[in-house]
């Protein structure tokens, strides 16, 4: 397993190297008086890609605090619906010895 992640990442590598030697024209970046800057082509894709994997992550990171909220109240749930449960069964046993006595006792 640890070859088949060394030739996974040695393969992004070199897919890397040669885009970026593909890619190496320059490109202009205005917007208005705020910014004017030069980047290669393949500089530019790779802080949009960037760009893009932060965002995923922090949006999975707000996804995951959404579950694990979720999962907190539910596990509270289930706990407060067990007491209840186990309350009810007591109250029932009680009953029953309360029957069994009643009938014993003439």
């Amino acid at each position: 397993m640890r070859i088949f992640f060394t030739v996974v990442v040695v393969c992004i590598v070199l897919f890397i190297i040669s885009f970026s030697l593909q890619n190496a024209s320059e490109v202009p970046l205005k917007y208005y008086n705020l910014l004017d800057v030069t980047l290669p082509a393949y500089m530019l894709m790779f802080i949009a890609f960037l760009a893009g994997v932060i965002f995923t992550g922090l949006m999975g990171l707000v996804e995951r605090l959404n579950l694990t909220k979720t999962n907190r109240l539910l596990s509270k749930t289930v706990r407060d619906l067990r007491r209840e449960l186990r309350a009810q069964e007591t109250g029932a046993e009680e009953l029953a010895k309360n029957a069994t006595l009643d009938i014993v006792e003439p």
